[in-house]
């Protein structure tokens, strides 16, 4: 099985490049998601760390939001919590997957936590900082502070392309894209 990661700056396009290629996806914000609606050991958890702010079944985004607003380091105590639990579904995700062609993880912290093999196709979503900042500000409960702290702890993306063995351009064209994607499978599995 070919691993493939999608690597890049936050709102960079990776989730679609991702969704492009056309094989089975580990989506490590899905995924987080999913533990917040439905994960009560880790909603126990969160609850005990944060008691100030953790209240509700399932986890709200507004009270994380809150607690990180309130301390940086907070970040840090939900991080510890959650990580381990995504590390665990992905390698659910890899052993279910295990006899596919290739698998796309998408997962924004994928070097940073450590997660890549020497053996991974690593590609990097270029995009156009602007653009990407301007996408990002339109989504729900976006939050300036979270975001430059969620900028601080990855990579910087000039690191994250030098390592990156396929670079794709993103200039938010779709189509472009998903040829793009279809271009790089051609090359990838021969």
């Amino acid at each position: 099985m070919i691993r493939l990661a999608v690597l890049g700056g936050i709102g960079s396009g990776k989730s679609y490049l991702a969704r492009s290629f056309g094989y089975p996806v580990f989506n490590a914000d899905d995924e987080v998601g999913k533990i917040y609606r439905k994960n009560k050991n880790i909603f126990q958890k969160l609850k005990k760390k944060l008691p100030k702010f953790i209240k509700n079944f399932p986890i709200q985004k507004e009270e994380l939001m809150s607690a990180i607003h309130h301390n940086e380091n907070n970040i840090k105590k939900i991080i510890s919590i959650v990580h381990p639990e995504v590390r665990k579904q992905m390698n659910l995700f890899l052993s279910k997957n295990k006899n596919k062609k290739l698998v796309v993880l998408d997962i924004p912290l994928f070097l940073e936590n450590k997660l890549n093999l020497p053996t991974d196709i690593l590609v990097f979503v270029d995009s156009n900082e602007k653009q990407s900042l301007k996408k990002i500000q339109k989504r729900k409960g976006f939050n300036k502070k979270i975001f430059n702290y969620l900028k601080k702890i990855q990579l910087p993306v000039d690191t994250k392309k030098s390592m990156a063995d396929f670079v794709v351009k993103n200039n938010f064209n779709s189509a472009k894209i998903k040829k793009e994607a279809k271009n790089l499978i051609e090359k990838i599995i021969v």
